[in-house]
């Protein structure tokens, strides 16, 4: 078994020459492929109608699954929403969240302003916001001038691109700012009546979202949703909330623990193994295995998550087997990747 173990992150620098083309390329209705702290994304002016058409063709991506918006700042998301039509007890959490954890991997759904065009959020009356932390989208964004609508920079369903060289649809313009740093989808969270409901787990672990709304958001309670459970055209409150998503083109097989695999299960085939330390995989004849985080850092193992299913998707198998990781921080999200992996991939 050949273990590969990924090496430290590096940023690549992109010119500001570059980043003021692509930031043009933008305000001329075109795509941008751009690097965020979580993964790669397609990018389109949000207020443009039809260049965010464009990305739902370019992505092959249901017009039911909306898109989220991304923004220099707290101020430029509330110029998109209106906070006022939330509930007159919870006005206040956008404000406690955005102070804790923008910019970063948080993505609020909040109800939308007129000047939002109905294809980026489906037809409905809500919309994602959040504010990325890497250098490059910052800048991307300023040079730009206008909030930006980008999804994943794959084509709908598949893994998620951590990488400039892992995008399967490429923009106008491709920013190659380095291998992400968190490598998960941000976190979603919605707003209703009975409080807070992460819509989608992500880069920003639940529990610091609860431990942020115990301390200053009033005792608001906060709620998991479940995914849907199959796929609908009624539109989604958020992205990434079909049960099948984030899949390789190779088969992926996902299993509680390693020790409960029978080897004489996989017969002749060739397969991979994904796991967190992997030292339950030697000896159980796989062809090659990637290790998450040979010290079970579960934020390490979410940064390489889809680095490490795009290698073994590239690595010629029949199978790939995943092995869960502890169900706590980062590792739901982890988790909540594996699990829609393997059930489109079956």
């Amino acid at each position: 078994m050949n273990e590969i173990v990924f090496s430290d992150y590096t940023l690549r620098m992109v010119s500001d020459a570059d980043i003021q083309h692509a930031g043009q390329v933008i305000r001329d209705g075109g795509l941008v492929a751009m690097p965020t702290e979580t993964v790669y994304g397609l990018g389109a002016n949000a207020l443009d109608a039809d260049a965010v058409a464009k990305v739902f063709a370019a992505k092959a991506r249901p017009s039911f699954d909306p898109l989220i918006v991304h923004v220099a700042d707290a101020a430029a998301a509330w110029s998109l929403v209106d906070l006022d039509a939330l509930p007159e007890t919870q006005r206040h959490l956008p404000g406690v969240l955005a102070e804790a954890f923008w910019p970063g991997p948080l993505t609020m759904v909040l109800p939308k302003r007129e000047m939002v065009p109905g294809i980026v959020t489906s037809g409905l009356e809500t919309v994602g916001v959040r504010v990325p932390r890497h250098p490059v989208a910052q800048k991307l964004i300023a040079a730009a001038g206008v909030p930006i609508a980008a999804p994943s920079a794959n084509v709908c369903g598949g893994s998620s691109p951590t990488r400039a060289e892992h995008g399967t649809v490429d923009g106008d313009v491709v920013l190659d700012g380095g291998p992400c740093d968190t490598g998960v989808e941000s976190t979603v969270v919605g707003f209703d009546p009975g409080g807070l409901v992460v819509l989608r787990l992500g880069g920003l672990p639940v529990e610091a979202i609860e431990r942020q709304v115990k301390q200053q958001g009033g005792g608001v309670a906060v709620t998991v949703a479940t995914p849907t459970s199959s796929p609908s055209e009624q539109p989604q409150a958020s992205p990434g909330r079909l049960d099948r998503h984030y899949a390789p083109r190779t088969p992926m097989r996902l299993i509680e623990k390693l020790e409960q695999l029978d080897p004489a299960s996989l017969g002749n085939q060739r397969v991979g193994l994904m796991s967190l330390r992997g030292e339950q995989g030697r000896g159980m004849g796989f062809a090659v295995a990637e290790v998450l985080s040979a010290t079970g850092d579960l934020t390490a193992a979410a940064a390489r998550l889809f680095e490490a299913m795009h290698r073994l998707d590239a690595a010629g198998l029949d199978l790939i087997v995943a092995e869960a990781v502890p169900e706590q921080g980062l590792g739901r999200a982890i988790n909540d990747r594996l699990r829609r992996a393997a059930t489109a991939a079956s």
